[in-house]
């Protein structure tokens, strides 16, 4: 019996799969509804990749940056809660997370320009760069490394070492 709950989907990453894709289809108001509701339902206190994965989505399908900010917040706290005291909750969960972490920092950076917080923008910017390493050769990792060479331009920082003028941070 315990085999077969492993093996199983896990049910409540497809719902969030499904409104990902329902966000991505342009019906925004809606996912972000049927994301709140995936939220109530899991709790505060529910799986940690659960809610990483979660708030990491609901975060954007926020209109305001502090908003978007609260969650990929929520998202972050979730990821180190993965594997608490050193012991992961799961394989599975620990390099999904790992292959997260980009991500987050990215969108975190991200915030924090939106904010006008250039100095914790550049901070998430050089962890999102350090984590992603873990990412996979494969067009989810591309798509990361894009977006931080694009996040690196706009905080006026090059990539590689080579330094252009900042454009919207001093």
């Amino acid at each position: 019996m315990e085999r077969q709950e492993q093996t199983a989907p896990d049910t409540v990453l497809t719902r969030i799969g499904q409104v990902v894709m329902l966000h991505h289809a342009g019906d925004r108001e809606e996912a972000r509804h049927r994301f709140l509701d995936l939220w109530a339902e899991i709790g505060e206190h529910g799986d940690p990749l659960h809610r990483c994965t979660l708030a990491h989505y609901l975060a954007d399908t926020q209109d305001d940056p502090g908003d978007e900010l609260a969650w990929d917040l929520r998202a972050l706290t979730a990821a180190e809660e993965i594997s608490e005291d050193g012991r992961p909750a799961s394989p599975e969960g620990v390099l999904a997370v790992r292959a997260l972490y980009p991500s987050l920092h990215l969108n975190l950076a991200d915030d924090y320009l939106k904010l006008g917080q250039c100095e914790a923008a550049r901070t998430h910017l050089r962890w999102a760069r350090g984590t992603a390493a873990a990412l996979a050769d494969d067009s989810y990792g591309d798509g990361v490394w894009a977006a931080i060479g694009r996040l690196e331009s706009r905080l006026g920082e090059g990539g590689g070492g080579t330094w252009t003028p900042p454009r919207q941070c001093p």
